[in-house]
């Protein structure tokens, strides 16, 4: 199978392999590596979407020029990190965020309908910050949201950008939670903090913490990709994320480092950072369940964080 994250593979079956072409959008990034070295180890050929050129890549100029490469399956996981603290939260940075997903999504969503040979599979991933954050409410995939906030109505602009009037091609959206690895994502910026014992819960540490393992998360799209009976929205979130508190992830990780974990990060200070709009992203949460997810038959190599943290930490 061939793949374009907003990066590319190509997909023959047989009885014996799959062999697959995918395009990557973003797939230079921390999930696209992990899915790239998921897909080619399981007989997939990966091309990524840059903005740079290299081995086993086009750009996004080339794609708007040349159009889609022949693949079964395009993935866009482009997107700029909104909570960069080196960046203000400004009108233009503002613009980046919207930009880096809307537009590229919107760009490899003309390539798939342009294309001459469509590919069966495209997913996009965005986020569960779709849901309006409660400490009580559950989410499942069919729950509403995406009218509250800017990063919610993002959302819903996002996954329209992806919309694609052809049937052909099997559309699914994954709606991830916190990403967790040892490559990047939030582990990387908090770990040293906790390694000296200076970590904790952010705030009260009550909001909810919807976390996935990068695995799942790559698990789940490169899922997604290869069973034509998936399909609409799926939550990227591990199954016990739903009863997991932003304290229960500090007390996790100080005891899987052998740290205390009891110095909270005052919510003015994540506020004078971040700034107030982005800092909701921090000092709030939502509950989510992976309904669809798991009844899709997707199986987690990390359901539950003490060994999503041991394999990130070991």
């Amino acid at each position: 199978m061939r793949v374009i994250v907003a990066s590319r593979y190509n997909m023959k079956y047989s009885v014996t392999e799959i062999t697959s072409m995918f395009e990557l959008g973003g797939g230079t990034g921390f999930v696209g590596r992990a899915l790239t070295q998921l897909l080619r180890s399981r007989g997939h050929e990966v091309t990524a979407v840059s903005r740079h050129p290299g081995k086993d890549r086009i750009t996004w100029d080339e794609l708007s020029r040349l159009g889609l490469p022949p693949c079964e399956g395009a993935v866009n996981l482009a997107g700029e990190n909104v909570l960069n603290p080196l960046r203000r939260w400004s009108e233009s940075f503002r613009q980046e965020v919207v930009a880096s997903r809307v537009e590229t999504t919107k760009a490899l969503a003309k390539a798939i309908a342009e294309a001459e040979h469509p590919p069966h599979s495209w997913v996009l991933v965005t986020g569960v910050g779709y849901y309006r954050p409660s400490h009580t409410t559950k989410y499942t995939e069919n729950s509403p949201g995406g009218d509250f906030d800017f990063f919610s109505r993002l959302v819903t602009r996002w996954e329209a950008a992806a919309r694609i009037p052809d049937q052909a091609t099997r559309q699914v959206v994954v709606r991830s939670g916190v990403v967790l690895g040892r490559e990047g994502g939030a582990i990387a910026q908090m770990l040293w903090p906790f390694r000296l014992g200076l970590g904790g819960p952010i705030a009260s540490g009550l909001q909810p913490f919807p976390w996935i393992h990068v695995t799942d998360l790559a698990g789940i799209i490169t899922h997604a990709l290869e069973h034509e009976g998936v399909s609409g929205i799926l939550n990227g979130v591990a199954p016990s994320a739903v009863t997991t508190s932003n304290k229960d992830f500090a007390q996790a990780l100080g005891s899987a480092l052998r740290r205390p974990a009891v110095l909270p990060l005052p919510g003015f200070v994540v506020s004078a950072v971040f700034g107030s709009e982005r800092s909701v992203m921090l000092l709030e949460g939502q509950r989510v369940v992976p309904k669809r997810t798991l009844e899709s038959s997707y199986h987690f190599a990390f359901p539950d964080l003490p060994s999503a943290l041991r394999d990130i930490l070991t």
